[in-house]
């Protein structure tokens, strides 16, 4: 065999091997490309909410997305970010032959913690979504939402989160689905804030536009409690509320007011950063 033979012999196999590497790299490129991007949906309303199922149709339906729901079997609305103690009964629930999802007998962060833990043991979410909500949950009454509870559970675990509430009556439902699938879509393409969760607000009537603004005042006020039984020395109250308007023009309580759709970024962290320096003056010491 000549110098010449070997020097073909040798571009030949030069060109074979590039050309396997080029095959091996387009089919595991190819493979994480089609890795779909997991989104854990829950809500406070319950497994049975209509406005759940709009919002996993909608989430569905984009490219490449898989929706598993992992929800309260019942209402839990209210629920904040608490939690039932002890073993959860969760049943998979099918409708008209196929799955819907899982639900969880206990709160909505029961429900999500379930569904990260276990239900994305092998294949973890990348995003968690709750809602929609029936009811907004702009201002501090966010405190007291388990929509935005079940999405805080999803920062605890590391994964980032989006809440949708919208207004009881005179909402496009299918509108407010499409509207949260915009984010997700973004979300996908471009990645996800870490740490913080945006709650979206959908108010009624004709929409003005959106807005991104801060937390801000309650819009409902307790205003008394009416006594409905009494036996001896047993009472039972119903309480009674009342929708006020906001007057603070720099938050979302009063933006949403006003017919604009608001979002609504929201951290963990409660802390009062502005007088811990104040709290450390005191001085307070160890007691014996």
């Amino acid at each position: 065999m000549t110098l010449t033979d070997n020097s073909l012999i040798n571009k030949v196999m030069s060109s074979l091997a590039h050309a396997l590497f080029l095959l091996i790299f387009l089919q595991t490129s190819s493979s994480v490309v089609a890795q779909p991007y997991r989104i854990l949906l829950s809500n406070d309303d319950g497994i049975n909410s209509p406005l759940l199922h709009t919002l996993k149709e909608e989430l569905a339906a984009l490219p490449e997305v898989e929706v598993i729901i992992s929800a309260p079997a019942d209402n839990q609305s209210g629920s904040s970010h608490s939690t039932d103690g002890g073993p959860l009964i969760v049943e998979h629930i099918y409708q008209n032959g196929e799955s819907l999802g899982y639900a969880v007998a206990g709160r909505p962060s029961d429900a999500v913690r379930f569904g990260l833990v276990e239900l994305g043991k092998a294949d973890p979410f990348d995003l968690v979504v709750s809602g929609i909500n029936r009811g907004a949950n702009v201002g501090n009454i966010s405190h007291l939402s388990g929509t935005v509870g079940a999405a805080m559970e999803g920062l605890l675990h590391g994964v980032p989160a989006i809440a949708v509430s919208q207004d009881v009556t005179d909402v496009d439902t299918v509108a407010s689905a499409r509207f949260t699938a915009q984010l997700v879509k973004h979300y996908r393409e471009s990645g996800a804030p870490e740490g913080t969760l945006i709650s979206i607000n959908i108010p009624s009537g004709e929409l003005q536009g959106v807005k991104i603004m801060p937390m801000g005042d309650s819009y409902l006020q307790t205003s008394h409690y009416e006594l409905v039984e009494q036996t001896g020395e047993r009472s039972v109250y119903e309480r009674q509320r009342i929708v006020v308007q906001s007057l603070d023009s720099s938050t979302d309580t009063y933006a949403y007011q006003q017919g604009y759709i608001t979002l609504t970024p929201l951290k963990f962290d409660w802390t009062d950063h502005d007088i811990t320096e104040r709290v450390e003056s005191w001085n307070l010491q160890l007691v014996n």
